[in-house]
């Protein structure tokens, strides 16, 4: 065979086996992780649904949601690259973007936000007959706190401290969703609290099983809390919410961020934006929750800078961002 002919012919098969190399890395996903929190809160479903948004709109992207122990958990997750997206409490979210609280000596300045996607009620059940009625009344009782390393810690141990009430005040268990409504149902622990997207599985369970109260703020201590904590917001659950409650009852909420490294690419960053924004009927249809995730409540409510991926999105819709939300 002529030398020449051989030699084009591998000149010839050398870059058709480059371009189908090429061509294989391209149709392969980017696999993401989301963080989310227990089984029993929103986060898990929310962060579900966002995994099939990303999956159906996000081309050259798939994701899937991982159950952790949520807020103060998730931003560790994110700062390491232990996962590309988390949802994660407001609160805690400021104090590590800040270096503040529970993340003093250990600032997580490169935290970026995606969006505000739900408020966060908190909400404090016991059972009808407990004779609990205000936070005060916790006092010397047995009290889920939430998970550890999850913003219901958080959020509980700011408003108790703005109102006076410390962990020797009562006996603290730190237990999950799920495991504070077993205990509650089986008379293990006397109050419980839950910062979560309302309604929630594990307190509506726990409602078909056992007659519940939820405990309800007053405007007072709404506001030393809204003092210690800015991120705080008065809320109201409304009544129905779950089996037997006959009205409504007043409480503090913090939104929900979901958050990423200061790291990721910024077109993924802007097109998960636009998926999530743009098929928000989607995540609807997995919790109810998903009706606040709107531009409004997140330009109303992230505390920390935008990722610019995110900013562009927002911007492109006719949103302005607040001076502390600009990167």
């Amino acid at each position: 065979m002529n030398n020449c002919f051989v030699n084009g012919m591998r000149a010839l098969v050398v870059p058709v086996a480059a371009l189908t190399f090429s061509m294989g890395q391209a149709a392969q996903a980017q696999e993401l992780s989301i963080a989310t929190g227990g089984t029993g809160g929103v986060y898990f479903p929310y962060g579900g649904g966002l995994a099939e948004v990303i999956n159906n709109h996000v081309e050259g992207a798939s994701a899937s949601a991982e159950v952790t122990g949520a807020s103060v958990e998730n931003v560790a997750l994110i700062s390491r690259f232990d996962s590309d997206l988390a949802l994660a409490l407001a609160d805690t979210v400021y104090q590590a973007f800040h270096g503040e609280g529970a993340f003093e000596g250990r600032q997580v300045d490169e935290l970026r936000a995606l969006a505000s996607i739900y408020p966060n009620a908190v909400q404090i059940v016991t059972l009808a007959d407990s004779g609990i009625s205000s936070i005060e009344d916790l006092r010397g009782k047995r009290v889920s706190v939430g998970a550890p390393g999850s913003g219901t810690e958080v959020s509980a141990q700011t408003l108790l401290a703005a109102n006076g009430i410390t962990y020797d005040d009562f006996e603290p268990q730190r237990l999950n969703f799920n495991e504070t409504a077993d205990a509650l149902r089986d008379g293990d622990i006397d109050a419980g609290f839950w910062s979560v997207g309302p309604p929630t599985s594990s307190i509506m369970n726990l409602a078909t099983t056992r007659s519940i109260s939820l405990v309800e703020l007053t405007t007072d201590q709404i506001a030393a809390a809204i003092d210690a904590e800015p991120t705080f917001a008065p809320y109201t659950l409304r009544e129905g919410m779950y089996d037997g409650m006959a009205e409504p009852v007043l409480t503090i909420s913090t939104p929900n961020v979901l958050i990423v490294h200061a790291d990721m690419d910024e077109e993924l960053a802007y097109n998960i934006t636009k998926a999530m924004f743009e098929n928000v009927d989607e995540l609807i249809a997995i919790h109810p929750a998903a009706n606040d995730t709107t531009v409004d409540f997140t330009v109303d409510s992230t505390p920390i800078p935008f990722h610019p991926g995110a900013l562009r999105y927002l911007e492109e819709v006719g949103a302005t961002a607040q001076d502390h939300q600009r990167p």
